[in-house]
């Protein structure tokens, strides 16, 4: 089917060296080199290494979109190899040599100067080689990536992309789609740090996980001031003084700085005082935020690019659709069925906004008897113990998603922005929800658990989630006492031309071909599914979407992000009126 090529601003202004900003906002060390930029690329049948290349790709945008420079789909069957050379300084090195990748989909193996220094399985989580053996000093050293890329035709987890995009499946992208680069680290380094408040005591612990066993020293501090220091191994406590501390919330997103220094390692971090949770508080059961209730009023999204596809064209993209959804009014934003790069999350962190993080979904073909039939018939409560159902008959499968789960939450724990795990959606791939969502808890106690959101709930996590399309909200007593969300709603489609990706067709919910027309529906929508409702008990709401994505055009604003659709001001008043009034409590 015929497309458009469109690009955003900043994708326009696109230079040869894209995305040059530190990656690792929550673990920074002083020494980076940055390896994005032009590579080699070639597109083969097998595992051979080719002799020529097909040309060159800009990293770290996929091949199958328009900023790489190539715009071709990998096959399932085919592989694609990456090549490049980078020149380490002998004043660059210390001990160990580290070669960090944010993410390739899906399979790699990584290989420096011929040596083969990492094997990589899932496409969306960072990972790092040691290549200090293989790494050469003061001369080129030869990198070669070589990708795999099943997409939709097997288990691995693969979120939205389909090789038969269309509707609400899209373009498929593969190999490198986040930041590559080099740092350099000391014998006896500090690998991770897990960072968790605790709000109601007034202080932070800190784990750390290094390779040596000596004491690091951890200091939290306000801008200059050092509020707080300890000395310690493995575990310790920063307390404030008096227990006063600054709270992070949305309109307040105040963040405190974190550094730990040892013998011959420093690293610098950040994190916020704040609490999650769900408490009965009146008549309902709702989300709280700092001990108070707190209603979530989010936008789903995708977080896909004209341009760009899973990878945004620059960081100031990544900032335009956070600030856009805060000008707009809204709180929070579901991220639905991607993990961004962590700059994302640290630009939520600071600007203040809540994150809904949704796991990638995966599993074989969908079975759409379960995941749509049955569901718009109201039949939406299949158990999901029935794995051939849901598409996860295979325990490989299973096991593979609840690794990467278990790895995106560890990945990401230490987010103040994120408020939510939401492990399945719509039924897609799900399994287990229940026993998920448990295990979810017993990883991450600070967080609460949307366990399976849309539909054929299991009765457990934390909230009563709901997808409403077609017709209007109805909120009924949740059986299971848990907290009432509208966790996606709306899909009111309305094309721009000349900001269309598929001409042909369009995909929404309630079709619109009038401005006007469109705003005032908007209006009426939030007035009775979702003002109207929170004094009855409800507790967040998801409007469906942020931007366009392909043939979906039900994004408040065009796929380019060039045109906004719905008023702003309209959107700002009718935002202004979403609260849990005290008269409520």
């Amino acid at each position: 089917m015929p497309t458009t090529r469109l690009k955003t601003v900043w994708g326009e202004q696109l230079d040869d060296k894209p995305l040059q900003e530190y990656p690792r906002p929550q673990f920074v060390r002083n020494s980076y080199i940055n390896l994005n930029g032009w590579w080699d690329y070639a597109i083969t049948k097998n595992d051979t290494m080719p002799a020529v290349f097909d040309g060159r790709i800009l990293v770290p945008f996929s091949p199958e979109s328009i900023l790489s420079g190539v715009g071709r789909q990998l096959k399932p069957r085919e592989r694609l190899f990456y090549h490049t050379e980078f020149t380490l300084s002998r004043s660059f090195v210390r001990d160990v040599i580290l070669l960090n990748f944010g993410a390739v989909d899906c399979i790699c193996d990584v290989f420096v100067n011929e040596i083969k220094v990492c094997h990589h399985e899932g496409g969306y989580l960072p990972f790092t080689a040691d290549i200090t053996s293989a790494a050469k000093i003061d001369q080129p050293n030869s990198l070669v990536v070589k990708v795999i890329d099943y997409t939709d035709t097997r288990y691995y987890q693969c979120g939205k992309q389909s090789t038969h995009r269309g509707g609400m499946w899209y373009t498929p992208q593969s190999g490198i789609w986040q930041t590559v680069w080099l740092e350099s680290v000391p014998t006896d380094y500090i690998k991770s740090l897990r960072i968790t408040p605790v709000y109601d005591e007034g202080r932070v612990i800190v784990e750390t996980d290094c390779t040596f066993d000596e004491p690091v020293t951890f200091i939290l501090k306000e801008g200059d001031e050092e509020i707080a220091k300890v000395d310690g191994k493995g575990t310790v406590s920063l307390s404030f003084p008096d227990g006063r501390f600054k709270s992070w919330t949305p309109e307040t997103p105040f963040l405190y700085d974190l550094v730990l220094i040892s013998r011959r390692d420093k690293v610098t971090s950040y994190f916020a005082m704040r609490k999650f949770g769900c408490e009965s508080v009146g008549r309902h059961k709702r989300l709280m935020l700092n001990n108070k209730p707190y209603f979530h009023n989010g936008l789903l999204d995708q977080g896909y690019w004209s341009d760009g596809l899973y990878t945004a064209p620059s960081d100031e993209a990544l900032v335009a659709d956070i600030a856009l959804a805060k000008r707009l009014g809204f709180n929070m934003l579901r991220k639905h069925i991607k993990v961004e790069p962590a700059r994302w999350y640290y630009h939520c962190d600071r600007l203040g906004m809540l994150v809904w993080q949704d796991m990638p979904s995966g599993g074989t073909k969908q079975n759409l008897l379960v995941t749509l039939a049955l569901p718009y018939s109201g039949k939406s409560n299949v158990k999901d113990s029935r794995y051939g159902l849901f598409s996860r008959r295979q325990k490989i499968s299973r096991d593979a998603f609840e690794k990467e789960y278990m790895e995106m939450i560890g990945t990401l724990y230490n987010c103040p922005c994120i408020a939510m795990w939401v492990p399945f959606n719509e039924g897609w791939g799900q399994f287990d929800a229940n026993r998920i969502a448990a295990l979810t808890k017993q990883i991450d106690g600070t967080r609460t658990v949307d366990h399976a959101s849309g539909w054929h709930d299991q009765g457990g996590g934390d909230i009563h989630s709901m997808h409403v399309y077609f017709k209007a909200t109805r909120l009924h007593k949740d059986k299971h006492n848990r907290v009432t969300c509208l966790t996606e709603f709306g899909g009111y489609s309305l094309p721009i031309s000349g900001h269309i990706f598929n001409t042909e067709r369009e995909y929404g919910y309630k079709k619109f071909d009038d401005i006007e027309q469109y705003n005032i529906a908007i209006a009426d929508l939030y007035k009775h599914d979702v003002i109207d409702l929170v004094p009855e008990g409800l507790s967040a709401a998801v409007f469906a979407q942020l931007s366009d994505v392909e043939d979906e055009v039900n994004g408040l604003v065009t796929y380019d992000r060039k045109v906004l659709k719905v008023d702003e001001t309209l959107m700002q008043t009718l935002n202004g009126q979403i609260r849990i009034g005290k008269e409520w409590i």
